[in-house]
């Protein structure tokens, strides 16, 4: 019996026990929840008492509900940080991308049981704190694009665990610890764009796990030390932008997968190793702007897997070695600026993947092999400033995926073969300047209507120019000075803008912009000329009214906007919102957020200016905190003519039409409220913002390095936006502004709906003088008056033009009257290279950013060109995108 009382008391216990396990797990760490959710103010963690385990990035462990994780990157957090010591428990901690500043919490030495921390890519100042040095089971710590100055403290160098240390992106000084050596198990170290001085430390070598180092952008100086690559691990070498001399060791051929090896922008000298031809995964090899001298190994053709060979501005000598026929992954061969020899190299003819060959700035002569295009990829061939002799082959005319020729300053002869009109693609340059070239200029030039430099200077070409040249509209560079040509410079936009130095040089060239009159043209062209004029004029008076009927249509819509806001409120004292006007309409098209929202608190929160979130063109943009917590984004229509009066019907229609549209890229109205004249249209909240605060209003500082998230939003609004042309909907006013950010990054593009809304009655057409946004407007709309699925496409490109350079559409730096696309179209009479046009904090990160970059950027240039009928069609610019991809 006893044995039995016993076990039934036992059994009382467990069960017991059991039933308080739940209570407890909501107990463990509940306060400290819950006063980090008010001290950090969390937008989407539960109210009080809620079971915090469930809460979005916090993970629990155990029957107590002891909180082991907690990933809060990206949620635009900011606030005191001391509350997470509380969380003994701890083992991952992300608080990346968020808006904390201020020093280092140095409370945070007490997460003893921490592996994982990462504080990247926010604006935490100060130095290093040193008590981060007795987390010792942390594996990674990445404190990288902060603004944390001072050394690296010697108190990390307990860590002996650490497998990840990042700290690049700061102003870090002094040089690099002694200690490192001692990392046994430290696979990755970056310390990039920092301040860092001194040597390399040679005992790094002892870092028997090392695959990543990355120290570019910095001011280090002396060897690269042989025994980082003593224990043939190393994958990923940068050492970029510093000091260094001395050169490259031999040993480096033990790291049979190395991958990435960047030493540009040093003083390094000598030759390189033979060995660099162990390394059979080699992928990316950068060394230019360096003294490096002797021949080009030709062990590089052991290298298969090389895509980009880069040795521009050194000293090499010698031919180029045949061996290197022999990459056939081979996508970029620079060796500009050096001191080579010999014919243009047939053997990387066979490299059928090459897209960049630039010779350039070198000695190599002979002719131009006829097969020089049998490389069909080829897209950009610079041969300037060699000495190339002989004539150019016709066979030109196959390169017809050119985008840039450069055969300037070489001593080619004859005439211009008309084959060179085939290449359609050529949109960079066709630079011919500084040979013996003789004839007239070909007509067939005229056909590359996308080339945006021409530059035949400096020959003995004769004849006249080309009436078929007014048929290269994207002209903006032309140079035609020192030849023989005669008879009247044609009247045509590119031509009449440039200098009269363009011109110069040619004793029979006569007309604007030259110096020299045509009186003997003067008679038979005097009633062309008047119907020149009449032209003009009537262009100039044109584009006046188009430009007063737009403000003026502008400013009546403000206008009206106020009239219908002092209507709506007109017992509302400022900042009071009791009074709220009566809902006359209202409805919920998702049934499970039905109960959650309420039309009255709707309209209250667009009465107060504290919530509006942005204006646009045709809406201003409030959030909206509903009485259940949930967080709406709620658009106020700006009404035309009292749409909503009396379009009520047709508008709602509408709406529920748009509400039933389904594409995971386009942001569709969950309900609407309609009261008086005034039309609020109720979506989802986006925590991310606007693709617009993403790329331009992070604060200096806090740039990380993000392409793929961008090549990701960018294709993403491609796909929203084919869609709506598949279903005949063309949309008013694409921007950056217009792209919202998902909890994801993932992209949708708003105010789908605005096309139909704004007047029922009347489509687009009625609207098209204000359709866009200033700097996203094609330049067609000024004089059709039709909004255009073409003039989508630009708008398109304006925004792909914005994730490229990270610049405003319309910018001051760019100069009176220039916009980001003519900006970028004009870049070669700059003499800047697409790669200077992109943003280098992107596009010099690695070799596949920059190649997906550069496609993207041929994406953008043919979206925004000035013919609407050669823009492409949005189903075609997703293709291009995803192949860049």
């Amino acid at each position: 019996m006893a044995s039995l009382s016993w076990c039934s008391s036992l059994l009382v216990l467990t069960l017991l026990l059991s039933t308080h396990h739940p209570v407890s797990s909501q107990l463990a760490d509940q306060p400290t929840m819950e006063a980090l959710r008010d001290a950090l103010a969390v937008p989407d963690w539960g109210p009080k008492g809620s079971g915090y385990c469930s809460w979005r990035g916090v993970t629990c462990k155990g029957p107590n509900g002891t909180v082991e994780e907690l990933e809060l990157s990206h949620r635009g957090l900011r606030g005191n940080l001391s509350l997470i010591s509380e969380l003994r428990s701890l083992k991952k901690l992300d608080l990346s991308a968020n808006s904390f500043h201020g020093p280092m919490p140095p409370s945070f030495e007490s997460l003893t049981e921490l592996e994982f921390l990462d504080m990247s890519t926010n604006k935490f100042d100060g130095s290093i704190p040193p008590s981060l040095g007795s987390l010792r089971i942390l594996r990674s710590l990445n404190l990288s694009n902060n603004l944390l100055t001072g050394g690296i403290p010697d108190e990390l160098g307990s860590l002996g665990r650490l497998q990840e240390l990042q700290i690049s992106g700061n102003n870090l000084s002094g040089s690099l610890p002694a200690w490192m050596g001692d990392l046994s198990n430290l696979r990755v170290f970056t310390a990039y764009e920092n301040s860092l001085q001194g040597r390399i430390p040679k005992n790094l070598g002892s870092i028997s796990q090392l695959k990543v180092l990355n120290l570019h952008s910095n001011q280090l100086e002396g060897t690269i030390p042989e025994s980082i690559f003593a224990s043939g691990k190393l994958e990923v070498l940068v050492l970029t932008l510093n000091k260094l001399y001395g050169g490259l060791p031999e040993s480096i051929g033990n790291c049979t997968g190395l991958s990435n090896l960047r030493i540009g922008n040093n003083k390094l000298t000598s030759t390189l190793p033979a060995t660099i031809g162990n390394i059979s995964s080699l992928t990316y090899f950068e060394a230019d702007n360096n003294y490096l001298e002797g021949e080009i190994v030709p062990e590089f053709a052991r290298c298969s897997n090389l895509t980009l060979l880069n040795l521009a501005s050194n000293r090499f000598t010698g031919a180029v070695p045949d061996e290197l026929g022999e990459l056939k992954n081979l996508q970029e061969f620079i060796v500009s600026g050096n001191s080579l020899t010999g014919e243009v190299p047939r053997s990387l003819l066979r490299c059928k993947n090459l897209s960049k060959l630039d010779l350039s700035n070198n000695r190599f002569n002979g002719s131009l092999p006829e097969d020089l295009c049998n490389t069909s990829r080829l897209q950009f061939l610079l041969l300037d400033r060699n000495s190339i002799s002989g004539e150019i082959p016709p066979e030109i005319g196959n390169c017809v995926r050119l985008l840039e020729l450069q055969l300037g300053n070489n001593y080619l002869v004859g005439k211009i073969p008309p084959e060179i009109g085939r290449i359609r693609n050529l949109q960079i340059t066709l630079n011919l300047s500084f040979n013996r070239l003789e004839g007239p200029l070909p007509r067939e030039i005229g056909k590359l209507d996308k080339l945006v430099s021409l530059d035949v200077s400096n020959n003995r070409l004769s004849g006249s120019i080309p009436s078929e040249f007014r048929g290269m509209l994207s002209l903006i560079d032309v140079n035609f000075s020192n030849n023989q040509f005669t008879d009247q410079i044609p009247i045509f936009g590119p031509f009449q803008k440039s200098p009269s130095s363009s011109f110069s040089g040619n004793n029979g060239l006569c007309g604007e912009p030259s110096n020299l009159s045509c009186e003997i043209y003067l008679v038979t062209n005097q009633d062309d000329r008047h119907k020149v004029s009449y032209k003009i004029v009537l262009a100039v008076v044109g584009s006046g009214l188009t430009a007063f009927t737009t403000v003026t249509i502008v400013v009546l819509l403000f206008m009206l906007r106020e009239r219908q806001e002092m209507a709506a409120k007109p017992a509302i004292a400022a900042g009071d919102v009791t009074m709220a006007p009566s809902v006359a309409a209202g409805n919920v098209f998702v049934e499970n957020m039905k109960q959650a929202i309420d039309f009255d608190s709707v309209v209250k929160a667009t009465l107060k200016d504290a919530n509006k979130l942005s204006s646009g063109t045709f809406s201003a943009v409030y959030k909206a905190v509903m009485p259940s917590g949930l967080i709406l984004s709620v658009k106020r229509l700006k009404s035309v003519d009292r749409t909503v009066t009396h379009h009520r019907n047709k508008m709602i229609r509408e709406l529920e039409r748009f509400g039933n549209l389904c594409h995971p890229n386009l942001i569709r109205p969950v309900g609407f409220v309609i009261y008086e004249d005034v039309a609020l249209l109720l979506h989802h909240y986006m925590p991310n913002g606007t693709l617009a605060q993403l790329l331009h209003d992070a604060p200096q500082g806090e740039f990380q390095p993000d392409w793929p998230r961008r090549l990701c939003i960018a294709i993403g609004v491609a796909e929203g936006l084919a869609f709506l042309h598949h279903v005949a909907i063309i949309h008013l006013d694409i921007s950056s502004g217009n792209v919202f950010l998902d909890a994801n990054y993932n992209a949708l593009l708003g105010e789908i709906e605005i096309s139909k809304l704004l007047d029922p009655s009347r489509g687009t057409a009625s609207i098209s003088a204000v359709a866009g946004s200033f700097g996203y407007i094609p330049p067609e709309y000024a004089y059709t008056m039709q909004v255009t699925a073409p003039g989508n496409v630009y708008s398109y490109g304006v925004v792909l033009l914005e994730i490229l350079t990270s610049r405003l559409p319309v910018d001051e730096a760019f100069g009176e009257g220039i916009d980001l696309v003519k900006w970028v179209h004009s870049a070669p009479v700059r003499g800047e290279t697409p790669e200077q046009i992109m943003d280098p904090r992107l596009s010099t990160v690695c070799f596949a950013w920059r190649k997906q970059m550069l496609a993207v950027l041929k994406v953008a240039m043919l979206c925004t060109d000035p013919t609407p009928a050669k823009r492409p069609k949005m189903k075609k610019v997703v293709e291009m995108l995803l192949e860049a991809k």
